[in-house]
């Protein structure tokens, strides 16, 4: 008979607690790595979002144990911090609804985490987080190569704090800093997470006219570079190409192909599967309203 969720769950509560008594501090650490690791590859290679939406905040409850069972501050922990992070984004974004407080409260989790997550892996960048943008991102150019992982943790969660926080414009404020961040990760790795950097820094520049200080052909660029490095395997680079910088042209008619192709696909691809469906409903969506759009 197969464990119900809540066993489970009880289970893997167990193990840590028993690895814990014994003292061996560095297995559970590398343990935990692992579940959350497993977790994340689990979320999104799922098909079906509705069963992400109710299942994942269990883990997320274990996910915040295993992070408060870790030393504060040690730089080994960074790495289940910005899973942690990468975790509570996805659902503050994906699966929160209307109710916009609790968007705002998860995204804000998920910041924190991978804020300690920077400081425990660079402590200059740390220090550079709340200051200034040329210090920032004087501080984005000068760190290890090797913490790409970490800069890309630090600016997707970011972003989504700015998504669940758009009418703040306070924290709007700090947009230049997270576009450093993926400008770094981009020059760093170009491919990086199968182009995902590029689709954020797609969407960023297209918030916005040319005449207001946008850059959408920019943002095209970034659109089409990711698309082409997932092999067009990517769903959501091209519903927000579609939403972000069609629209803003009123390219109906690029509009209207990139959806079309987008509900048109199979939305099974490792790594990308939960986000292709997501995808394909948000596409839906547009179809819709773009009736009245254009």
């Amino acid at each position: 008979m197969t464990p119900s969720p809540s066993r489970r769950l009880a289970f893997a509560a167990a193990l840590i607690a028993v690895l814990v008594a014994g003292g061996c501090a560095s297995i559970v650490g590398k343990a935990s790595d692992r579940l959350a690791a497993q977790l994340g590859s689990a979320v999104t290679n799922s098909n079906d979002p509705a069963t992400v939406r109710d299942g994942l905040p269990a883990y997320l409850l274990l996910i915040d144990g295993l992070v408060e069972g870790q030393v504060p501050g040690d730089k080994r922990n960074a790495s289940l911090l910005f899973a942690a992070a990468e975790l509570n984004g996805a659902y503050a974004g994906n699966f929160t609804g209307d109710d916009r407080e609790r968007a705002k409260r998860l995204a804000a989790k998920a910041l924190d985490y991978a804020r300690r997550g920077t400081c425990a892996q660079d402590k200059a960048l740390c220090a550079a987080i709340d200051k200034d943008v040329d210090t920032f991102t004087a501080a984005v150019a000068a760190a290890p190569k090797a913490n790409i992982n970490g800069h890309y943790a630090l600016a997707a969660a970011w972003v989504g704090f700015l998504q669940a926080n758009s009418e703040d414009w306070g924290a709007i404020a700090d947009l230049p800093k997270v576009e450093a961040l993926l400008g770094q990760v981009v020059a760093t790795d170009p491919g990086h997470a199968r182009g995902m950097p590029r689709v954020y820094l797609g969407v960023l520049n297209s918030l916005r006219p040319e005449a207001l200080g946008g850059k959408p052909e920019v943002g095209r660029g970034h659109f089409e570079a990711a698309i082409a490095m997932s092999q067009g395997r990517n769903l959501y680079a091209k519903t927000l190409m579609a939403e972000y910088y069609a629209r803003l042209l009123f390219d109906q008619e690029l509009h209207d192909r990139l959806l079309s192709e987008v509900l048109a696909a199979d939305p099974s691809e490792p790594g990308f599967t939960l986000t292709n469906v997501l995808a394909q409903e948000r596409a839906k969506v547009l179809v819709a309203s773009g009736k009245d759009y254009f």
